[in-house]
């Protein structure tokens, strides 16, 4: 078949290849988020896959809305049979969906009906979930609510952090694009509607929503950095300013609140927020047991262990992390 692919960010690259790499279809456009600005000095770089495209040789469509005439028109000389979609990151009017004859094929990262929307990979881990996978669909009007072509599955691990996990699904999921594109052109593959039961929401977690509450349980708070890494970035204060935290590792084995840390500690069981540096840990009351710290981000500096940034701050008792 005749493919416009549609994708920006790098997660979409896997796909892009395995469609590069076929042997049964003809990769022959790129739609793509316009080029943005980047780096320090803020020049305007093309996406990944618009990168990737141009180097491919295939002309690249940057449309600022995908409803624009000039863009529609060229979709239409194109002539598409169909147009898979990776994070592409725009709506798609109903103009458009109408353009492929075998319309708009999405490849999602969640296990629809759950989880619809931007950040199916985050909420995931956010809430917990112990299976997931990729989904492919035929885009419709309504968010992630298309009938689906297939599914493929993956177990999210205890330290998953949403990159970790996004990056297998890319790679997972770009054969279930491929092979979800060969059974439409063989007329064996038929979308079948989604189930109205076990809908849920994946809004985009915003900087606001990344901020640590020691208050919640450790679990919780295990959870949304892990769902925060690398984006947005899970964040604390600390003296009034701001540090990103990486990964951290729940620590069961230690009390929490109002219970003894135990002989030599020189403290007792951590309140939430509280910091309480060991000779090779650094460890963070919650509002269950502690979590030990791994690296750190301070203001302006550059990333570092929690070991690091320990020894460079004089701790004292009335420290807190809020």
């Amino acid at each position: 078949m005749r493919l416009v692919f549609a994708g920006t960010p790098e997660i979409a690259l896997p796909a892009l290849e395995a469609l590069l790499e076929s042997e049964r279809h003809e990769v022959v456009a790129v739609v793509t988020r316009p080029d943005a600005p980047a780096g320090r000095g803020r020049r305007l770089l093309p996406s990944p896959v618009g990168a990737r495209a141009a180097e491919a040789g295939l002309e690249v469509l940057k449309p600022a809305k995908a409803r624009d005439p000039e863009f529609l028109d060229r979709l239409r000389e194109i002539a598409p049979d169909a147009c898979p979609v990776v994070a592409y990151g725009a709506i798609l009017p109903q103009v458009a969906l109408d353009i492929p004859r075998h319309g708009w094929i999405n490849l999602h990262f969640s296990l629809l009906p759950a989880w619809r929307g931007a950040a199916p990979v985050q909420h995931a881990i956010l809430h917990g979930d112990e299976i997931t996978g990729a989904t492919t669909f035929q885009i419709v009007k309504e968010l992630d609510a298309g009938p689906v072509y297939g599914v493929t599955t993956e177990t999210i691990r205890p330290t998953d952090t949403s990159g970790e996990l996004l990056g297998r699904l890319a790679v997972s999921g770009a054969g279930l694009l491929a092979a979800t594109l060969d059974g439409i052109a063989d007329g064996a593959l038929e979308a079948r509607p989604q189930p109205a039961e076990g809908v849920s929401l994946a809004p985009k977690l915003e900087v606001d929503d990344a901020r640590v509450d020691w208050t919640a349980p450790a679990m919780r708070v295990d959870r949304l950095i892990r769902a925060c890494t690398p984006a947005p970035g899970a964040w604390t204060t600390f003296r009034d300013t701001r540090i990103k935290l990486g990964p951290v590792r729940p620590r069961p084995d230690i009390p929490g609140p109002g219970n003894d840390l135990g002989s030599g500690s020189g403290c007792n069981g951590l309140e939430p927020g509280r910091v309480a540096v060991g000779k090779n840990s650094v460890l963070i009351g919650t509002g269950t047991h502690p979590v030990e710290l791994g690296e750190v981000q301070p203001q302006g500096k550059r990333r570092m262990t929690a070991a690091e940034w320990a020894r460079g701050t004089r701790l004292t008792d009335d420290d807190r992390l809020a």
